[in-house]
């Protein structure tokens, strides 16, 4: 991230935190249309343009105090990650808790590389997927990509 995308998730996360979400990246660059500021969010259930709209007009005030850019134009926008971003962090899992995800792995477990199943725990070291019937424990270092889930 750059600074000021540091400095803008830093200040956001109490507000944005307050409303019911977590900010899991923040954005600072270059578009067609100028300078732009995303910030990502993101709760338990995913996100609707609703939310998009109620994060926004909550945080351009404060924005305005803070002065990210020094009086530079930019243009905000307030999105969801997107159902494809890899999960990564403690709070991806905490957020998707009891959903279900794909997790693709360097090196198959019981022949598997691929499990789809529920995320019923997680730690610093492992995440534990409700399979079928089956528990699978897998440990974090093998997890190539972990994303939610998408039935087509």
């Amino acid at each position: 991230m750059s600074k000021i995308a540091d400095s803008v998730k830093e200040f956001l996360s109490p507000i944005v935190e307050n409303l019911g979400y977590k900010i899991v990246d923040v954005e600072f660059a270059k578009k067609y249309n100028g300078d732009n500021l995303t910030v990502f969010i993101d709760k338990a259930g995913g996100i609707k343009i609703e939310d998009c709209e109620l994060v926004h007009k909550t945080i351009d005030q404060p924005l305005d105090e803070l002065n990210p850019t020094n009086d530079k134009p930019y243009t905000l926008n307030v999105s969801s990650p997107g159902l494809d971003r890899p999960l990564k962090t403690d709070d991806d899992f905490e957020i998707n808790l009891n959903e279900i995800l794909e997790v693709k792995l360097f090196q198959a477990i019981n022949k598997q590389k691929v499990f789809v199943g529920t995320l019923s725990s997680f730690n610093k070291d492992c995440i534990v997927l409700q399979v079928n019937e089956d528990e699978i424990t897998i440990d974090r270092k093998l997890i190539s990509k972990a994303t939610k889930y998408i039935d087509f």
